[in-house]
């Protein structure tokens, strides 16, 4: 997988895309179907042939990318709604140690400031980068440290540990599956197979025998529309990538709105 395309602004990658497809084609239609033209010269009602072969491929590799489409739009609300319900933990946690009782409260708040600040600062850079955030784990080995050693004193306290213990296990749990998801993505081989399938749709396309004009108008839109599905599907394939990724806001909203107010 070609990462660095994620450097690039999403309008700017449609266009790329776009323009490649759509360049490829017109190129191949110039220089390579007057040589197909002299080679199939001798095949009777030719257009109507490589129409059924464009219309029967069309439908296999229109579903195939249908359902990569499908599938890291899937994917990426998965992930979306995972960083949602971490951070929602995450504020269930920091209300759950802020009725501890003093000094321990301040610290175990403190402590979780710090790993929010990490999360957002640190954290989703290397996120996006396809980098597995390091120091987060033991930011929280030390406030599970921490969190453990308090020792209920009255009946209150103790379902209130239990509550924070809870939300705590809850947090690492959706937190384990945040970092689980940098890697997550389409196999490579199915790439492969995309590829392929453009690469055959466009020599189809070559194929039809009919004025130039004619053949550069509609073998653009078709290249063009096959352009924009892998684009589409290319965007949304890693989650933590690009301008249509997942972002830290829900972190920062109760990072502003319940640890620094």
């Amino acid at each position: 997988m070609f990462y660095w395309i994620y450097d690039i602004p999403t309008w700017q990658l449609g266009a790329l895309f776009a323009i490649l497809f759509v360049g490829s084609t017109w190129l191949g239609i110039l220089f390579l179907s007057p040589i197909f033209r002299l080679w199939f010269r001798a095949q009777e009602g030719i257009n109507d042939l490589v129409g059924y072969a464009l219309s029967a491929f069309g439908v296999f590799y229109g579903l195939l990318l249908g359902l990569l489409a499908v599938a890291t739009y899937q994917n990426a609300s998965s992930v979306d709604d995972t960083v949602a319900r971490e951070a929602a933990s995450l504020a269930a946690l920091y209300r759950d140690v802020s009725a501890y009782p003093q000094p321990i409260r301040a610290e175990l708040q403190t402590r979780l400031k710090d790993y929010t600040r990490f999360v957002i600062d640190k954290g989703w850079p290397a996120q996006r980068r396809g980098e597995v955030p390091k120091g987060g784990v033991q930011m929280m080995d030390e406030f599970q440290q921490t969190l453990t050693q308090f020792e209920p004193s009255t009946k209150g306290q103790e379902i209130l540990h239990g509550e924070a213990l809870r939300a705590y296990n809850d947090m690492i749990l959706l937190r384990r599956l945040r970092i689980n998801a940098v890697d997550s993505g389409i196999p490579g081989v199915m790439w492969y197979v995309v590829g392929v399938g453009a690469v055959i749709n466009t020599l189809l396309i070559l194929f039809f025998r009919m004025r130039m004009d004619i053949h550069l108008v509609i073998g653009g839109v078709l290249s063009f529309f096959v352009g924009v599905l892998i684009f589409l599907v290319a965007a949304m394939d890693h989650p933590f990538r690009g301008d249509v990724s997942v972002g830290p806001d829900a972190f920062e909203l109760i990072y502003s709105s319940l640890m620094n107010r």
